[in-house]
C-alpha cells in the first residue's frame, strides 16, 4: 500500500476564503445510465424527480454488465457518448457526472497487439527462470544479490509493458472526459485539490477541464433508493448521531511524517475539526485493534483504518451516514456475493455515502480525512466538492459512492 508519497501539511488556514461563487446546482449534473440494467434508468428517474434535476440531462449508453470494461469499451460506449453529448449541449453547464447502478467499476489498461503480448510471455518467462535460479541454496551472497537485481529489474519492465499502471477507476478515469489526450500512467494530479492551491499555474491540468463524478450503486436497486432517501432525511433533519474516528497509533509529535503515520494523523486531525465544528459527540481510538461489534452505536460519520477486504460490523449506522474506510481495495467490488469489503458492505448495512479503491491507490490516492470531513462539515459544499478537493490524484483508483448533492450538515442561511 506504501509507495512515493506527496507530503501534505494541510493548515487550517489553507481553507479560508475557498468558497466558490456557488455551490453545486441540480441542474449541472448529467445522470449516466446502462441500457442493459433497466433498473439503472428506473434509479435515475427516481433520483431526478427527487432533486429536480432537466429531463434532458440524462445520457443513455449500452456497456457490459460486468464491473469491468475494456479500454475500447470505455473509449466507444461511454467516453464518445459522452462527449457527444456534452457538444451537442453546449448551453447545458454539466459540471457533474452521476453513475448509476449498472455503469462497470474499473476500465482496463489499453490492449497489447499479438507480437506485444508475446514480448511480454518472454519476459515473464525470463522472470520465472531468474526466480527459479534465486531458489538454489548453494549461491554465494553476491550471486544472490545479482540475480535478484535481474528479478526486480525485469518485474519493472513487465509492469511498464504489461501496462498495469494504466488501468483505472471508471469513475476517476470520466472525471478527465474534456480532455482529448493525457498519459495513462499512473495518475494525473487533481487542481482541485486545496493543497495544491499555490502551484496550480504548474499542474497539467487545469479546474476547468475537470468533471465531478459521483456514483449511485451498490449490490441491489433497493440500497441505491435507500441512499438517495437516506440523504434527503438527513438534510432535512440534519445528520444526528455520534462521530467515530478509529486510529492505530497516538497521533505523534513529529510533523514531517509520510505513508502510513501521515494517514493515520490526518484520521486525529479530522476527530479534531469534527468536535470543534460539529454538535455531534466524537469518539477517537488510538489503539492498533478495530472498532468491535457493538462499540459503534448511533453512527453518524466514520474514519478509520486497516482492515483489508474484512468488514468489521462495528456500528449501527444513522440515516445518512457517512463511512470511510482506509484500506486498498475496498470498492473492488459492489456486486460479488458474500464479498466483505467495506463499501459494500457498509451500504448494505445503511451507509449512504463512502468512498472507496477499485484497486490498490497507495497512501497518496486516497481523499486527505482532514479535509473531506472539514467540507462535508462546513454545510455549505456538496459531497462531490468534499470529495475533489480533497483527493489529489485523477485518472486513477478511488471512486465515490452517493449523491453528489448531499450535504448531511446543510445550513439553510448559508446556503441559500
Amino acid at each position: 500500500m506504501v509507495k512515493s508519497i506527496l507530503l501534505i501539511v494541510v493548515l487550517f488556514f489553507t481553507i479560508a476564503g475557498f468558497k466558490p461563487a456557488f455551490a453545486l446546482q441540480a441542474d449541472e449534473i448529467l445522470l449516466i445510465v446502462n441500457k442493459n440494467f433497466p433498473v439503472s434508468t428506473d434509479l435515475a428517474n427516481y433520483y431526478r424527480d427527487k432533486r429536480q434535476i432537466p429531463a434532458t440531462n440524462l445520457l443513455t449508453v449500452n456497456m457490459t454488465k460486468d464491473e469491468d470494461c475494456s479500454r475500447k469499451e470505455y473509449q466507444q460506449q461511454l467516453l464518445e457518448p459522452l462527449r457527444q453529448y456534452l457538444d451537442s449541449h453546449q448551453g447545458t453547464k454539466i459540471r457533474c457526472l452521476l453513475l448509476f447502478y449498472g455503469i462497470p467499476l474499473r476500465v482496463a489498461a489499453p490492449e497489447l497487439s499479438r507480437q506485444q503480448m508475446a514480448e511480454l510471455a518472454d519476459l515473464q518467462h525470463r522472470k520465472k527462470r531468474i526466480d527459479g535460479q534465486l531458489k538454489n541454496r548453494q549461491l554465494t551472497t553476491a550471486a544472490q544479490q545479482q540475480w535478484q537485481g535481474k528479478s526486480e529489474l525485469l518485474n519493472k519492465q513487465i509492469v511498464k509493458f504489461g501496462r498495469t499502471n494504466q488501468r483505472a477507476a471508471v469513475d476517476s478515469e470520466i472525471s478527465l472526459a474534456l480532455i482529448k489526450t493525457y498519459p495513462l500512467e499512473n495518475w494525473q494530479l487533481n487542481p482541485y485539490f486545496v493543497g495544491f492551491r499555490q502551484q496550480l499555474e504548474k499542474l497539467p491540468l487545469k479546474k476547468e477541464q475537470i468533471l465531478f463524478v459521483s456514483r449511485l450503486d451498490g449490490s441491489t436497486p433497493e440500497i441505491v433508493r435507500r441512499m438517495i432517501d437516506d440523504s434527503l432525511y438527513a438534510e432535512q433533519h440534519r445528520l444526528q448521531g455520534r462521530a467515530y474516528f478509529d486510529a492505530r497509533w497516538p497521533l505523534p509529535t513529529e510533523t514531517n511524517l509520510s505513508g502510513y503515520a501521515s494517514a493515520d494523523a490526518s484520521i486525529h486531525k479530522a476527530a479534531e475539526l469534527t468536535d470543534k465544528l460539529s454538535s455531534l459527540p466524537v469518539h477517537l481510538d488510538q489503539r492498533e485493534r478495530l472498532l468491535q461489534p457493538g462499540e459503534a452505536p448511533q453512527a453518524a460519520l466514520y474514519c478509520g483504518w486497516y482492515s483489508l477486504g474484512k468488514y468489521v460490523d462495528a456500528f449501527a449506522w444513522q440515516r445518512g451516514a457517512v463511512g470511510y474506510h482506509i484500506a486498498s481495495s475496498e470498492a473492488i467490488t459492489l456486486k460479488t456475493k458474500g464479498s466483505q469489503v467495506w463499501c459494500k458492505r457498509m451500504l448494505e448495512d445503511g451507509v449512504a455515502a463512502t468512498v472507496g479503491p477499485v484497486a490498490e491507490p497507495y497512501v497518496q490516492g486516497f481523499p486527505v480525512p482532514e479535509l473531506f470531513f472539514r467540507f462535508l462539515l462546513d454545510g455549505y459544499y456538496t459531497l462531490v466538492e468534499s470529495y475533489f478537493f480533497s483527493i489529489q490524484t485523477l485518472s486513477w483508483q478511488m471512486i465515490l459512492l452517493g449523491d453528489p448533492l448531499y450535504r448531511p450538515f446543510r445550513n439553510i442561511k448559508t446556503v441559500d
